[in-house]
């Protein structure tokens, strides 16, 4: 299958459909947002991963990648679109993957192959069935309960586990799951993902592989969560939780791992909110270390006010706060579901005191931030009364670059 389409263009569908005609694949990159289609055409890219701009701008020179606002056919679509919240009960929106159904139904063929990448709920993928075969009563489609039936179309779930900044290398060398509906399906996957992933191909079916996905990202949430509550309590009884988790650690069965200013990202801090909101009854751990997670933002909050109050009590009339990070990890500029953004936006509602915010990773702040004043970390450190670590960069490992200045550290020793 050397024909491919990729709906979605952003922090997954780009990199993949890159990867892809890196090896040798024509691939039409589909997606909504004209400005990305524009950036993509021209060789270049509309988000930051280290690697990707010279692969993309190879792939599109030799004519190997093009980017559209419509697709067109191909052998083989894959769909990695967002999956988000319709609202404040964190039921799954599935809105941008009946969209792309919709869009793509028209061109299916018979043989063709239909790959759902985006992080879904359980029986999503079936869903997504549903939505091609109201379009197409001419085609036959695949049945979960009927995994060696042919069909006319192959469809599979495939999920990617990449991290945020070393996406390039680890869509090549992570092992892969592939969820077929049937098992046509599965090894007609197999054959696409073979064309650069050096990995383990893992066999299952398209539901055991939606619900892996939201597994690994919601056993790292409770794992989180743990240390996230650890911190909370040590500060409680005035001991240092960095190095009671070192100590506990030295256990050769123990590996806690280090708090910070909650939990950010689209995966940790959305995936098991899908299991919940399927598993109300069921899902008690799980429901438990999300509500733990989403709170600790405002735990950070009442410490950063607490320590204004303080610097007030001792005659600084508006004390000058710099808030140290934005991104939801370490040395990367995305700041999609950050726990340090809100953390932000909290203080400056406030308005307590007059806050500086260090980001080295983007250029501007995002509109929810405007009232903020984004600045490098040599001018926090002069002008400020007290910094506050949120983000544990690169840029702030060094102790003696904070200076002297009064530091709230809420990610550790880093």
């Amino acid at each position: 299958m050397k024909n491919i389409c990729v709906f979605g263009l952003g922090y997954i569908g780009l990199p993949t459909a890159a990867m892809f005609a890196h090896h040798g694949a024509n691939v039409v990159g589909v997606d909504v947002n004209q400005h990305a289609v524009d950036t993509i055409n021209k060789g270049k890219i509309h988000i930051v991963e280290p690697g990707l701009e010279a692969i993309v701008k190879q792939a599109v020179d030799n004519g190997r990648l093009k980017a559209n606002l419509t697709p067109v056919h191909s052998d083989a679509y894959l769909i990695a679109v967002p999956t988000p919240f319709k609202g404040d009960d964190h039921t799954p929106d599935l809105s941008y993957i009946h969209a792309v159904s919709k869009a793509l139904a028209p061109l299916l063929e018979k043989g063709d192959l239909v790959i759902l990448e985006s992080t879904s709920p359980v029986g999503a993928t079936e869903q997504m069935v549903k939505w091609l075969a109201a379009s197409r009563s001419d085609l036959t489609f695949p049945k979960y309960h009927e995994p060696d039936t042919e069909a006319d179309i192959y469809v599979a779930y495939c999920p990617e586990r990449v991290l945020p900044g070393k996406v390039v290398e680890e869509l090549i060398s992570n092992d892969r799951i592939i969820g077929g509906m049937t098992k046509e399906s599965t090894n007609k996957a197999k054959e696409v993902y073979r064309i650069f992933v050096e990995g383990e191909l893992l066999e299952t079916n398209s539901r055991t592989a939606e619900m892996a996905k939201l597994t690994e990202n919601a056993s790292r949430d409770v794992s989180i969560a743990f240390a996230n509550e650890l911190s909370i309590i040590s500060d409680k009884l005035d001991i240092n939780v960095w190095e009671l988790i070192e100590l506990a650690n030295h256990h050769p069965r123990v590996n806690i791992l280090q708090p910070g200013a909650g939990v950010g990202g689209h995966c940790i801090a959305v995936d098991p909110w899908f299991i919940v909101n399927q598993n109300p009854d069921e899902a008690k751990i799980i429901r438990a270390a999300r509500e733990i997670n989403d709170s600790k933002p405002n735990w950070v909050v009442d410490k950063i006010n607490a320590e204004v109050d303080k610097l007030k009590e001792q005659g600084v009339t508006r004390p000058t706060v710099a808030l140290l990070g934005l991104a939801f990890k370490p040395d990367i500029d995305d700041l999609r579901e950050s726990p340090a953004v809100n953390i932000a936006k909290k203080i400056l509602d406030a308005d307590n005191a007059e806050i500086l915010l260090v980001e080295p990773h983007i250029q501007t702040l995002p509109e929810k931030l405007s009232a903020g004043t984004l600045v490098a970390l040599e001018t926090a450190v002069e002008q400020s009364d007290l910094l506050v670590v949120l983000v544990a960069h690169d840029e702030f490992s060094d102790k003696a670059s904070l200076g002297t200045v009064n530091v709230v550290n809420v990610v550790g020793n880093h």
